[in-house]
């Protein structure tokens, strides 16, 4: 059934009064709703304190960390081309003032070095965030939560203050450059004050292994982008050159990052309006006086060209066919306005609708190259409509590629090239196999109903790598998360947003700035890349030994042995024999 409505469509939100820019460079964390934890600073000698942590540990504002859990040194193996961290915290009974952090280089006993521009020493930003607590889903929220503060975003900030009995991590990275001969380098993470100065040693053991470099990973890294987030936070116009340049450094540590997909948008607001910057739509539908209908490439070609310039070429997803609203827009050149057609998978009016614009996207993505990379892509949509939506995507060109993102169905599975399940889904051996042998990707996601594990900002930081390592376990591919950076109103303090937990929209920050979710991600990564590629060489060289440790170490990561606080056992264990071969 066909339904002619007139809007006015708005791409962004209206911006909200703040200085973008400025609150960009320039922000206060709030104030936390917690009270102070007094007793955690009785046993603190008066003044400054400093020293390495786990980087499994969360820390609170205005608590010293126990004891115990704060190192003299910190020691790691790593492969080179490999990125290991950690964390430090800086805690105090009096303020410190303009705090810098300085690194050396690394050096081994024949004065061999790993460049000091290799480290990166930052300090740790706290957002807010709410807790699930017992809830056994984190959809539709909509009762009141616990909220605290919660040490996420890494600020690559020239100096930082602290106030009197707080504390304040610092997250240390190394990457390994590739030509690095493997042995042992030693440096130092020097802390720097009017107040307080303390020098801390550390140690890389470089192992005789090398990961290659991210953009030849083969974990099939699916998260999904927002650009319209960016051009309203930073308060650029959509598309212009301004827009590119302000969204380059949060893409490129995406694509550092493996990332393997283009997130594209065929139609205006595919996902309902759920998120606070509304998807527009990347090709503009525009129905002709004489009844004929034209397509415009030119949002879609821009957005493409920028991605793959920064190495993120392997897939283009295109959304959605099958949008939640079934609301189409378009742009009516006889009545000089935007129409939405309402019509649903199956009916005449989309079938038709839909035929000849796939039509005219296939001949535009053969003519740029991209075809044979790009997929037609639906997620969370009923077997029935997908069903419909497919029998019309082959209509208009066998050669089309389909991706889902979704629960599992059968009669489906042999038809979607990129098929990503729910993480409680279950897809028998055979069936993965078949998939791999067709060169199919599989893959697994996590959204708001998993309270763990997952990445809300609330979260085990151990969980993103965790989950990494489950997709080793299930046999997947890799992982999709819907939102990269779906920011909210002011997403470099307060990381809740709507009916959703903390950080459920987001994994990075406005102007650059990484997340300890987000580098525990990449971790996980570079640990599924270590695996395969040592699997393979002692499946190869006859190692059967050592391919069964490998395995046996995976049946350790299933959702069943996990209560919300223990992911890093596993984890723990699992790099250990990993790192000691």
């Amino acid at each position: 059934m066909k339904k002619i409505i007139t809007v006015a469509f708005f791409i962004l939100s209206a911006f909200k009064g703040f200085s973008q820019l400025s609150f960009i460079k320039d922000f206060k964390e709030l104030p936390d709703p917690k009270p102070a934890n007094a007793n955690s600073w009785k046993a603190v000698v008066k003044g400054a304190h400093s020293g390495f942590v786990s980087e499994d540990e969360s820390f609170d504002r205005s608590a010293a960390p126990a004891p115990g859990q704060v190192l003299k040194t910190w020691k790691k193996k790593a492969w080179r081309g490999e990125r290991v961290n950690t964390q430090l915290v800086i805690y105090s009974t009096l303020p410190l003032n303009d705090i810098k952090l300085e690194v050396s280089d690394l050096k081994n006993k024949s004065q061999q070095k790993i460049s000091k521009k290799s480290v990166h020493a930052s300090f740790v930003r706290y957002v807010m965030t709410n807790h699930l607590g017992n809830l056994k889903s984190g959809c539709g929220i909509t009762q009141k939560l616990d909220s605290s503060l919660h040490a996420d975003m890494i600020d690559d900030i020239t100096s930082f203050s602290t106030e009197t009995k707080s504390s304040r991590p610092v997250w240390l990275s190394v990457d390994v450059p590739e030509d690095t001969q493997p042995g042992m380098y030693k440096g130092t993470l020097k802390i720097i004050s009017k107040e307080y100065t303390a020098t801390h040693p550390f140690t890389i053991e470089v192992l005789n292994h090398t990961l290659p470099p991210a953009k030849d990973w083969k974990f099939h890294l699916d998260l999904w982008q927002n650009p319209y987030s960016d051009a309203r936070v930073y308060g650029v116009k959509p598309w212009s050159e301004a827009h590119f340049k302000v969204m380059k450094p949060n893409y490129e540590m995406l694509a550092n990052a493996g990332q393997k997909v283009i997130t594209a948008t065929l139609i205006e607001d595919p996902w309902s309006s759920q998120t606070y910057d509304v998807y527009g739509g990347m090709i503009k539908w525009m129905k002709e006086k004489d009844g004929a209908w034209k397509y415009d490439y030119t949002i879609f070609d821009k957005w493409v060209n920028f991605m793959m310039s920064l190495g993120i070429d392997q897939q283009i997803n295109c959304y959605s066919m099958i949008p939640w609203s079934l609301k189409f827009i378009y742009f009516d050149e006889a009545a000089g306005k935007n129409e939405v057609l309402e019509a649903k998978p199956g009916s005449e009016e989309y079938s038709a609708h839909w035929t000849r614009m796939l039509k005219d996207f296939a001949r535009h993505l053969k003519e740029k190259g991209w075809f044979k990379i790009t997929t037609i892509a639906m997620d969370e949509r009923p077997e029935k409509d997908m069903q419909a939506a497919i029998s019309v995507i082959k209509s208009a060109d066998p050669d089309f590629q389909i991706s889902m993102a979704g629960n599992y169905h059968e009669a489906l599975q042999a038809t979607l090239m990129d098929y990503c399940v729910a993480s409680n889904q279950h897809i028998p051996q055979q069936v993965l196999d078949e998939r791999k042998a067709k060169g199919f990707i599989t893959t697994f996601y996590t959204a708001c109903p998993e309270p763990f594990p997952n990445t809300f900002t609330s979260n085990q930081y151990s969980d993103a790598s965790w989950l990494c390592w489950y997709a080793l376990n299930k046999n997947y591919d890799g992982y999709l998360r819907w939102a990269y950076n779906c920011w909210n109103e002011n997403p470099l303090t307060d990381s809740r947003f709507g009916l959703w937990p903390g950080g459920d929209t987001y994994f990075v920050y406005p102007g650059g700035r990484s997340s300890i979710r987000f580098e525990r991600l990449r971790e996980g990564i570079q640990d599924f890349e270590k695996f395969k590629i040592l699997r393979a060489q002692f499946q190869e060289s006859g190692k059967l030994n050592e391919v069964k440790q490998l395995d046996d170490v995976l049946k350790d990561f299933e959702f069943e042995n996990l209560n919300g606080t223990n992911s890093n056992i596993a984890l723990e264990k699992a790099r250990h024999i990993l790192n000691s071969f």
